[in-house]
């Protein structure tokens, strides 16, 4: 009774057919989850495949993203540019339909998912930003931002712990514009699901302050319409449907098995398969019955134009609101923005006060908020410490205006979630916790980078000089191995001035940024060169001392260690050892740069040099070469005062000033 839906079986036919031709994929959750999404997709979402960015359109996120051939399918038959030979090209070299769904390469793909459970953070940061937004410019008659997120998840991402981090949270947040799908066939890669997990579902859902549709047969399409359409219904909180469904479903040998969940049928059980749906056509076959059942372009053109009529009306009667919607949708920062922040650097030189880089990013903050109201603020539970929170700021959850959340316990929810609101667009998410607690939000920073989602990372407490509360908290490992993952920028600034650039090319940058700020106090030298560009190009000479306009050594070194590095300097110069400092607060910036920049910095004549950073040192031998001098931690510290701490690992002025005489005579 389940198998005569022909619209639905399209699905699952184009799904093995190129799966088969791949080689390699997952057919079991398309086989599964055909009959939801053709009532969805047809019935339910709002979206215009000729303008796959309209604003207004309904956010679909694909959670469980190695059904990914599953989404490509319905693209190309709604009418994206997504061709039959695309879905032939299935898995290959720079081929629009990869393994897992990536954004900015397919259209109609809102967002890259594949590790499991981010798709659903994601999901919830897209409500977010769609709540953000309708507050803040939505006017009576005027809903000009007015859509769902839907997100449809599998067991496994059910399974992960970040489902339970966001959605705690979006139930905290009433966030009634997202409904989640969920795929419940009790199949993974091992076996049945009961005999690993057994949670009720229902009730940790209910728990969360969710609407909960539970027992629907995902196979039957009165039932998933009614499910959906009492999803949309609630308007007080988020929704969740249980969808039972049979994994595979069309297979007559594997279905219900884990046998289907990531590998190809086979040829053999295709024909078995087009037996069982009594399907006639050949691989890629689709007759023109089907596109025209399926074709969502003139209802989408017709869905658009009637928001732009509204838009037309709304740009007359709110002129200052509509242009500022221009702005905010389309990445652009307020005018003046450059030149007003190049001012408060120019005033800063004069600030020679000694503050920790975190309390300096606080200042940041309060200068930047007023100017930028699509920053969108946050920290782990950490917000006094983080001082990410601004004069300005208002919960979301108690205000219409909202712009700060304070996410509770949850890093890798938090990280996901921020990805998720950059990319619905309209908003630039910054957020905290300490250094340390990155670890637990590694892979949503990894799919940041991944994604080039503009999300501001700031994380406090970046060293041992956190002190008392011990190596349980004392990044050493962190920031080297931030720096090794691609397309992010890393900062890690020493005084006011480098913090303000810093927060300069977070903004502009086209990617996460992450500030890796002190909770110490640093020490603000009056006599460093210091000015917009030299900092800009993300390493610069901070200081020399010459001996007959001539030095013998190259000192580098990042945040709290500069002031150390100075100091070894001086005494370096009374020992006849001249030397030039370099402040790098961003490795990968001054990566960027021009071989000659690079060689006036580093010229080639001058063999010996230094490093002195409080953490795990290899990642510097790029810089100092085999045989540079690398004053680092590479052990895990202890619980104690900081000034302590720092001289019994060797961060004390005669301690590496013994080092560098001893390497500097060899």
């Amino acid at each position: 009774m389940y198998l005569n839906n022909k619209l639905s079986n399209i699905l699952r036919i184009l799904s093995i057919d190129a799966i088969e031709k791949a080689n390699s994929g997952h057919p079991g959750a398309p086989m599964g989850m055909a009959d939801i999404v053709e009532v969805l997709w047809r019935k339910f979402i709002k979206h215009n495949p000729s303008n796959p960015l309209w604003d207004n359109r309904d956010r679909f996120i694909l959670s469980n993203g190695h059904a990914s051939i599953l989404l490509y399918s319905i693209l190309h038959l709604t009418g994206y540019d997504i061709t039959i030979n695309d879905l032939k090209k299935f898995r290959q070299f720079n081929s629009k339909t990869p393994g897992h769904p990536e954004i900015n390469n397919t259209p109609g793909v809102e967002i890259t998912t594949g590790p499991l459970g981010q798709g659903l953070g994601n999901g919830v940061g897209m409500a977010i930003s769609e709540y953000i937004l309708s507050k803040y410019f939505n006017r009576k008659n005027y809903k000009i931002i007015d859509h769902y997120t839907w997100v449809f998840v599998g067991d496994g991402c059910i399974m992960e712990g970040i489902s339970h981090e966001v959605c705690s949270l979006a139930g905290t947040l009433k966030l009634n514009k997202l409904i989640v799908l969920y795929d419940s066939n009790g199949i993974t890669i091992d076996g049945r699901l009961n005999e690993w997990c057994n949670d009720n579902t229902k009730k940790r859902f209910l728990s969360y302050n969710w609407n909960v549709i539970s027992n629907v047969d995902g196979h039957n399409k009165k039932e998933i319409y009614k499910a959906i359409e009492k999803a949309k219904s609630f308007k007080d909180k988020p929704s969740i449907i249980i969808f039972n469904t049979i994994i595979g479903l069309g297979s007559p040998n594997k279905c219900n098995s884990s046998s289907v969940h990531g590998s190809p049928l086979g040829e053999k059980e295709i024909l078995l398969v087009r037996e069982t749906l009594n399907w006639k056509y050949n691989a890629f076959e689709i007759p023109k019955f089907f596109y025209e059942k399926w074709d969502a372009k003139k209802k989408g053109f017709s869905l658009e134009n009637k928001w732009n009529i509204l838009m037309d009306s709304y740009k007359i009667n709110y002129p200052k609101l509509y242009s500022e919607y221009i702005r905010r949708m389309n990445g652009f920062l307020p005018f003046n923005f450059e030149k007003k922040i190049n001012d408060f650097f120019i005033l800063n030189k004069k600030n020679k006060q000694s503050l920790s880089t975190r309390q300096i990013s606080k200042n940041v903050l309060d200068f930047i908020g007023p100017m930028i109201p699509e920053l969108i603020g946050g920290s782990a539970d950490l917000t006094p410490s983080n001082l990410t929170k601004w004069s300005g700021c208002k919960n979301i959850v108690k205000s219409n205006n909202g712009n700060y959340i304070h996410y509770g316990v949850r890093e890798f929810g938090m990280t996901a979630i921020a990805n998720g609101m950059y990319h619905h667009k309209g908003v630039i998410p910054y957020i905290g916790t300490f250094l340390i607690f990155s670890d637990y939000a590694r892979n949503a920073i990894r799919m940041a980078s991944l994604m080039k989602t503009k999300v501001i990372l700031i994380y406090t407490h970046d060293s041992i000089g956190l002190g008392e509360d011990g190596p349980t908290h004392q990044p050493i490992e962190q920031l080297s191995s931030l720096r090794l993952i691609p397309k992010i920028s890393i900062w890690r600034p020493c005084n006011n001035l480098e913090v303000i650039i810093a927060w300069k090319y977070a903004l502009k940058n086209n990617g996460p940024t992450a500030l890796i700020l002190s909770r110490q106090e640093l020490f603000i030298n009056e006599n460093i060169n210091n000015n917009i560009k030299n900092i800009e190009k993300g390493a610069y000479i901070i200081k020399e001392f010459l001996i007959n306009k001539n030095y013998n050594v190259i000192i580098i070194s990042t945040g709290s260690e500069i002031e150390l590095s100075l100091k070894l300097a001086k005494k370096l110069f009374k020992n006849n050892y001249g030397s030039r400092v370099i402040s790098m607060p961003s490795c990968d910036v001054f990566d960027k740069q021009n071989n000659d920049y690079k060689k006036y910095l580093f010229p080639d004549y001058i063999k010996k040099r230094i490093v002195v950073e409080a953490g795990v040192g290899d990642y510097w031998y790029k810089y100092v070469g085999i045989d540079g001098l690398i004053i680092s931690i590479n052990k895990f510290a202890k619980s104690a005062p900081s000034k302590i701490l720092f001289d019994k690992f060797g961060f004390d002025l005669n301690n590496i000033f013994e080092k560098s005489k001893l390497y500097l005579s060899s």
